[in-house]
Parts: C-alpha cells; structure tokens; sequence
C-alpha cells in the first residue's frame, strides 16, 4: 500500500524517500533494494524527542496516527523546500494508513454490518477480501454497562475472547460493546448462556462494573449478524422494562413481554382500562405490590409465600382479600391471576413509553 503512494510521488518530485516501522527497519521506499534493511539514522532518530530532524542530505520525520507513532519518514534532499515536501508526504502516507484500515480492518467491516452501512451484496465481496468465512454460525451479545470514561471493560471482554480471528469485539460508545462470536458445531443455549455469565461475573469481580447482556438469534450467515444485533437490542429493550431484576436476556426468551412490546400503545390502553377501572390502580400501595409479586414469583402457593414474607398465612389471606375487594380480582384464582399479571407488565409498558 506504502509503496504504491511512493512510487507516485517519487515521479512528483524526483527525490528518493522511504519510510521505516517503529524499529527502524524499511517497509517501502524508491529504492527498492532499501526494503527490509534497518535504516540506521532513522533507528538512531527514533530514540530521540524529535519529531522532525534535518542533516546534509538528508531530512526525517516521524508519523503519528491517532496520537501512536506508527513510521519515520526520511527524505534524500538539499532542496530548499525539503520540510515542506516531508510534510506533504507524510500527509498522503497518514491518508493513505487510514484508507487502508478503514477498508481491510475486520473489525470496522463487521461494525459497518451490524450497523447496516453496508449493502447485503457487498457483504459476500468484502468478507472474501479480508479472508472472513460467510457460513460460519454466530450469534451477537449486546453488552450494557455503567458509563465509564475508560475502555477497561471492552479490554476485560477483549481477554476473555482472544481469538480474533473468529470473534470480534466491537466498542459501540462508553456504554455499549458488541461481541460477535462464532459458535461450535453443536453448541446450544446453555453454553451460549455459560458464556454470558462469564462475561457478566468477570466485569462485576474485576472491575466492579455492573453489566446487562441481551443475547440475539443465532446468524446461520454473515448476512444475518445484523439481525442478531437488533435482536439482542430487541431483548435488552424488553428485559429492561418486563423484567429488570435480569442481567441476562435471551430473544428467544421473551414470553409475553415480547408480544405486548410489540402491541400498538393504544390497544395496551384499551386492555389497561377493561381491566382496572379508573383510579383502582393508584389505590393499591408498594407494600400491598410486593405481596403480589411475592405471591406470583411463589405460583400462588399461599403459605410459601406467607413464609418468605415472613407473616402469619392469616394475614396474606387478609391481604388477598383486600386485593380482590379493590379490584374485583381473586388473585388465588388462575384466570383473575393471569389478568393481573399481563396488566400490570402492560402498564410497565406504557410508563416506560411515555418516559
């Protein structure tokens, strides 16, 4: 890539010029023979704090691309516009790095598809130049975690999937990172759950980050990553509103949640209202709430419940009976039980809506 910007340039202004790694050793240059041999003076510049140094014959200067000094450029000149063609040739050799990452980086091609930047026939093209397999099995994990400044979370998710040449792990903003991992033959839910609460543990006893991950559907293509992700999206959507007490949600287990984020608002409404009448809702209090949940999370098991609430069964029977007086609902009874249950996650819905 360097060379063909040099050669072009050479025919420009007729000096020769090369460029060195951080060692100092030639990667491309007019004089080919130079391509592969350490270039003393520049190795011995790259010790230096000079950015720029000027000799008989001579001038070098070194390249920094996103704040990391990446090559030295060395010019065989006395011109006296040598600094200012230096310049320009570090200029087309910045442009030319970027060009390059942004076409051939794995990561930036796999961030692009899951963001829908690039066209689904172009996909195929693309993969093949930067040798990815299309038919590979992949699913996407979406990570949420506090906001932070640092990176140290995408480090932390980095070690724990090191092959980069299967799984990619995409950092989306301060808040979001995408691992795009490729599955085994026969692997199923439960390892691909396993490797949720690795990550979510991993994050809590390392950095004592707090971390929610919604888990898409599996991508049989490249084509398909990009449902995966919204999937994943998808899940950690409903699980944030249906089922917060999670930190793992899978899209392939949504339950109800699923079919009521999809309902148009004005339906919820209508079903809200044919279930509670006006003002009933506002009368029940956080601790009468609780007894609900308490008694729901316990299959309306009355004495399971009274246990883990620590009360006599005699008040939770008074409660439920105060319950059933406020709402016309016998929570004891299956039918009035499931009404409850599918209001209440459908009123979740419309707070969480007009927020």
């Amino acid at each position: 890539m360097f060379q063909s910007v040099i050669s072009k340039i050479r025919e420009a202004i007729g000096n020769d010029f090369g460029i060195t790694d951080g060692n100092g050793t030639v990667i491309a240059s007019t004089i080919e023979e130079e391509i592969g041999m350490i270039h003393d003076q520049c190795a011995d510049f790259l010790t230096s704090n000079a950015m720029y140094i000027e000799k008989p014959g001579l001038v070098m200067k070194k390249i920094e691309i996103n704040g990391r000094l990446d090559f030295v450029l060395y010019l065989v000149s006395d011109h006296p516009d040598r600094k200012k063609y230096a310049e320009l040739i570090a200029i087309s050799l910045e442009n030319a790095k970027l060009y390059y990452d942004e076409k051939y980086d794995r990561n930036n091609f796999m961030k692009n598809i899951l963001l829908g930047n690039i066209l689904p026939g172009d996909i195929t093209i693309r993969a093949k130049e930067l040798r990815i397999k299309t038919d590979s099995r992949r699913i996407v994990y979406l990570i949420r975690t506090e906001k932070t400044r640092e990176l140290y979370a995408y480090n932390i998710i980095q070690s724990l999937f090191p092959n980069n040449t299967r799984d990619y792990i995409i950092l989306l903003d301060d808040q979001n990172t995408v691992l795009i991992k490729e599955l085994k033959e026969r692997e199923d839910s439960e390892e691909i759950h396993k490797k949720a609460r690795i990550i979510i543990d991993t994050l809590s006893s390392e950095l004592m980050i707090k971390a929610s991950i919604g888990i898409g559907t599996v991508a049989e293509s490249l084509k398909d990553v990009a449902r995966s992700y919204k999937d994943a999206q998808t899940a950690l959507k409903i699980g944030q509103i249906f089922e917060a007490d999670k930190n793992i949600v899978d899209y392939n287990n949504l339950g109800i949640g699923r079919l009521i984020y999809q309902l148009p608002t004005t339906l919820c409404r209508l079903f809200l209202n044919e279930v509670f009448k006006e003002g009933v809702l506002e009368t029940i209090d956080s601790e009468t709430m609780m007894t609900i949940q308490k008694f729901f999370e316990n299959n309306l098991n009355v004495s399971e419940t009274s246990r883990q609430l620590f009360i006599h069964r005699n008040t939770l029977v008074y409660r439920l009976d105060k319950i059933q007086k406020i709402t016309g609902m016998d929570l004891r009874k299956f039918d009035d039980a499931i009404y409850f249950k599918v209001a209440m996650m459908v009123k979740r819905y419309l707070d969480e809506v007009s927020k």
